[in-house]
């Protein structure tokens, strides 16, 4: 039997090498669809934005790579983004592509009746591709936005069809080290239905496009009440899980900072991924956040969200495997969720302090950041041009 030490110590070793990918556009203007409250100091162009998601590497130590969204974050060279992103400590990490924003996408991008609405969005995805060998990436994210708002509008099994086909084609076009990771949502921007509103159908596309091809975790994206670590541990006994994207809701699809809004979630998430040995480095599970900050400044939130994840993932590292193991298997109830509790119930503030203190890290990031000027020098520096948000 392992002791708390010994807990204690393998916890801190886990924490030391997890990382966590920043999206790009969480460093922008960002807003609900009634409004965006514009922040000084806001980045002005893919570089600022990079160099904003720098300093939460630098504070936290966890957040190595930042994650590109196309067309938003289209520059004449890549290669210079890429080594300006060596140079802030950082990476450029998943592609994200953009099928939500074009007036010919109103009914449809990939699975559009109209071939050539089809052709211009399998297209942009294989523009994605040309981005990621330029950047070095591995992953093209797919978040679909394809749906219906009425019954019969379309046809749902002949757009799971086009869809099927136009994924076959972009899947022909990775390089053998690529992944597509498919996201799913399972309402919104349609009311009806949804092309891909849940980890089945994402799931089943994978299968059918072979093993390039790996399901995306949105922690915003499921109905009310949704087991969401039950889908973690299937989608890792099937070896599909490729990557997260947490964030948090209280209603719909928020993209709030991870676990602010239940925090018990994502350590049960979380609880999961360690259970199922998903948080090694080499695992294939790329941890990431998708969010916005609309009332909130922006680098904070990025770091006060990784801290959140690190604390999560704290918690579960120290849940006792072998004795919850032997209450499950005797079947007492009580102990076995008194074991998980008691993990949960910790406070891993210290062991997190220590960890980064252990690597020449503020032992506070949230502090230490707002301690040490950068936003005000930003504030007074990025004055004039336009500033990045949803669209630019």
């Amino acid at each position: 039997m392992t002791t708390p030490e010994q807990r204690r110590q393998s916890a801190a070793d886990a924490l030391a090498q997890q990382t966590i990918e920043l999206p790009s556009w969480a460093f922008g203007n960002a807003g609900t669809r009634f409004k965006v409250f514009p922040t000084a100091g806001v980045p002005r162009d893919p570089f600022e934005k990079i160099s904003d998601a720098a300093q939460v590497h630098r504070h936290t130590g966890a957040a190595p790579r930042v994650s590109l969204h196309i067309p938003w974050d289209l520059v004449d060279d890549f290669g210079k983004l890429a080594a300006h992103a060596a140079d802030e400590g950082v990476t450029l990490g998943t592609i994200n592509s953009n099928v939500f924003q074009d007036d010919d996408y109103k009914l449809g991008s990939l699975t559009n009746a109209d071939p050539a609405v089809r052709r211009k969005a399998v297209q942009h995805h294989l523009q994605c591709l040309d981005v990621m060998r330029a950047t070095g990436s591995k992953d093209l994210k797919i978040w679909l936005p394809d749906g219906t708002n009425y019954p019969g509008q379309d046809d749902l099994r002949d757009r799971q069809d086009r869809l099927a086909e136009s994924l076959a084609e972009i899947y022909a076009a990775l390089d053998a080290d690529m992944r597509i990771v498919l996201e799913y949502k399972f309402f919104e921007p349609y009311f009806y239905a949804m092309d891909i509103p849940d980890w089945g159908t994402s799931l089943l596309h994978c299968l059918a496009l072979g093993e390039q091809a790996m399901v995306v975790l949105d922690t915003g994206h499921h109905a009310p009440g949704t087991n969401i670590e039950f889908i973690v541990a299937q989608l890792l006994r099937a070896g599909r899980l490729g990557a997260f994207d947490f964030n948090s809701r209280f209603y719909g699809d928020d993209d709030l900072m991870a676990g602010a809004a239940d925090p018990f979630q994502l350590f049960r998430i979380m609880n999961e991924i360690v259970r199922g040995d998903a948080l090694r480095p080499d695992s294939g599970v790329n941890f990431m956040l998708d969010q916005c900050h609309n009332i909130e400044e922006k680098v904070p939130g990025q770091i006060r969200s990784v801290m959140n994840v690190q604390e999560a993932t704290a918690k579960a590292l120290l849940v006792d495997r072998e004795a919850i193991g032997e209450a499950q298997r005797s079947g007492d109830v009580l102990a076995a969720n008194g074991l998980l509790m008691d993990a949960y119930s910790t406070d891993v503030r210290p062991l997190l302090a220590e960890v980064r203190e252990s690597r020449g890290l503020p032992a506070d990031p949230y502090r230490a950041f707002a301690a040490s000027g950068y936003l005000e020098r930003v504030r007074a520096e990025r004055v004039g041009g336009t500033q990045a948000g949803w669209g630019a």
